[in-house]
């Protein structure tokens, strides 16, 4: 049979978290509000009313850009895409088509491979409609809403790298702080054009385009759909039409909505009521500069002391990652490796257990309680249960100011290293007429019984003692 090499683009619109519109001082989060009730003139296109370009979207459009190691135009200019829509009362979109504000870039992913962004522009988000019995309701409170739309190369080949590129680029937004990334209310949206052709081919097949997907695991799925659907037809001797598909998360398959249209189908014009967007060097690397650092950055450093698994955990909540860069800044390089690891595990291990991940919520702990929490650890001063412990408690605001040990004495977790101590517990033990046949037994070769020697010897010692020491210990007296 035939082998079919899908290619996947994918342009995604991220809602820019200003607090008003990119063209009117009204509310640009209506997420609780009434239906049409973050609106303004301008929004509702009443004669004579014109856009005032938002400077807050225009540097957090710059912020962007530098997520995506892309080039900042220092001249981009606004243009007028025209098409009907209920929820778009003009009868036209302000966007940027022809001098986008962000240039070429790219996106690199956990493996190592790099998507390129062909460009990314800013523009004002249309309503939205509801549909119930016979009627359609219009919702203006999202039209003018601020927008970047970040256009990829057609440079993924399967639905996992497809998926793997917008979770990636969900993290890059959300670190540079550009959009609130809050996917489940349409922050970032993707829309996925596939094709495939022949395998050796040098030309695209025709491409369908898949609109408005809100999740990293509908993009996966609608890639997946999109390839077997297009591979059936082809198989059958039947064409791919160009055409905008829509999703259904239920039944996990996509459904014809319209004919694709192209460029010229909108009339794009230069928008005449906003001047030129001139930006100074000095504008756009301050900009720059004011961006925290990226995943793939954190990725960097982290590789080689944090196991890949679970620095993508982690990289999902950028506060942990902060947090863990923190501790690497003052650590030593001799204890490094170690410590990174323990608090790395500790993190992971709270996200993923569902029943604390509330506790992402309040104040984390300092990097002072986790460096001291580690290296009572690696002295054997506490248990790796203990240290889990007294980890969990760090989230008590109570135990906000109290050092690792305090609270480690607190719990009574503390273990007992003093080997004169220990010694003094293990004679105790071996003395109890209880324990007489087990040591006989291990005399005689059953070393199995060792362990109910030891859990006695932790009982004996309220669990204070280190059961590494306490094996040892026994292991010469019984010898």
């Amino acid at each position: 049979m035939t082998k079919y090499i899908p290619t996947v683009g994918i342009e995604c619109h991220v809602q820019l978290c200003t607090k008003t519109k990119l063209f009117s001082e009204v509310d640009n989060d209506a997420r609780l509000k009434e239906p049409n009730s973050c609106i303004s003139p301008v929004d509702y296109a009443l004669p004579g009313m014109l856009p005032r370009l938002n400077k807050e979207a225009v540097r957090l459009a710059v912020r962007a850009g530098k997520a995506l190691n892309a080039e900042i135009n220092l001249e981009s200019r606004f243009d007028r895409k025209h098409y009907f829509y209920p929820d778009l009362p003009k009868g036209y979109q302000i966007t940027q088509l022809f001098h986008p504000i962000i240039g070429a870039g790219y996106v690199e992913l956990p493996n190592g491979e790099k998507v390129r962004i062909e460009h990314a522009h800013l523009e004002e988000d249309a309503g939205k409609l509801s549909h119930e019995g016979g009627a359609s309701l219009v919702d203006l409170n999202r039209a003018g809403t601020p927008l970047i739309e970040i256009v990829s190369m057609p440079d993924m080949h399967s639905a996992e790298t497809a998926r793997m590129y917008v979770k990636e680029l969900w993290r890059a937004m959300t670190y540079a702080k550009v959009t609130f990334g809050d996917l489940y209310n349409g922050n970032m949206r993707f829309d996925i054009n596939v094709s495939i052709a022949e395998e050796g081919s040098s030309k695209l097949g025709t491409r369908t385009e898949v609109k408005n997907l809100n999740s990293f695991r509908s993009v996966e799925k609608a890639v997946e759909y999109e390839v077997k659907r297009q591979t059936k037809l082809l198989e059958k001797g039947e064409k791919v039409v160009q055409e905008t598909r829509g999703w259904n998360d239920a039944t996990g398959e996509t459904t014809s909505q319209r004919s694709k249209e192209e460029a010229q189908d909108y009339r794009y014009m230069p928008e005449p009521d906003i001047p030129p967007v001139k930006l100074s060097r000095e504008f756009v690397m301050t900009e720059s500069q004011a961006v925290a650092t990226l995943p793939s950055e954190h990725r960097t450093w982290m590789r080689g002391m944090v196991a890949d698994d679970v620095t993508e955990i982690l990289l999902d909540y950028q506060s942990l990652v902060e947090k863990l860069a923190e501790v690497e800044a003052v650590v030593s390089e001799e204890k490094k490796t170690n410590i990174i690891k323990k608090v790395a595990n500790l993190f992971s291990s709270v996200l993923l257990a569902e029943e604390n991940t509330s506790l992402l919520n309040d104040e984390l702990p300092s990097k002072e309680q986790l460096i001291n929490l580690a290296e009572m650890n690696e002295k054997s001063e506490l248990s790796s249960t203990g240290m889990k412990e007294v980890f969990l408690k760090f989230f008590d605001p109570e135990m906000h100011y109290k050092t690792t040990r305090e609270i480690a004495k607190e719990l009574g977790v503390v273990q007992e290293n003093d080997l004169s101590a220990l010694e003094a517990i293990v004679d105790s033990v071996l003395a109890k007429p209880e324990t007489k046949k087990a040591q006989e037994d291990y005399k005689a070769g059953q070393e199995k019984v060792l362990g109910f020697l030891v859990g006695q010897v932790m009982k004996e010692s309220r669990g204070k003692a280190n059961p590494s020491s306490v094996q040892e210990i026994l292991k010469a007296k019984l010898k």
